[in-house]
């Protein structure tokens, strides 16, 4: 199977499910591996918080972690920023996947509807 043959649709839960992830699948890994360190570093550091306490000995990390009512706004919205962003991206790339499997491979140009 060659690359133009590939389905695009894919690409969007992966992104969705790791930022990412979709961009792997395109292809573009270096790409693919910057959003990944975006969503990790906005993560780690407006979750520092939350994960500091629960990092102290004494409470389980999971349950502290995930109790709801100590997370703010900004925990929560910049993260999900970077991965709306990130989910933006993979679709402008499929777009032009897209646009790119319309070319003719035989001859390199794009097709047209005979209305030239």
């Amino acid at each position: 199977m060659t690359d133009r043959t590939w389905p695009v649709w894919p690409a969007y839960p992966l992104s969705a499910l790791v930022a990412g992830l979709g961009h792997w699948y395109f292809g573009q890994w270096k790409r693919g591996v910057i959003w990944f360190a975006l969503y990790v570093l906005a993560i780690a550091f407006l979750s520092a918080r939350t994960v500091s306490g629960a990092l102290e000995p004494g409470q389980p990390f999971v349950v502290t972690a995930l109790q709801f009512e100590a997370v703010s706004y900004t925990d929560v919205a910049v993260p999900l920023a970077v991965l709306i962003v990130c989910l933006l991206d993979v679709y402008l790339i499929g777009i032009t996947h897209r646009a790119g499997s319309s070319d003719d491979p035989s001859t390199g140009e794009a097709r047209t509807n005979g209305s030239s």
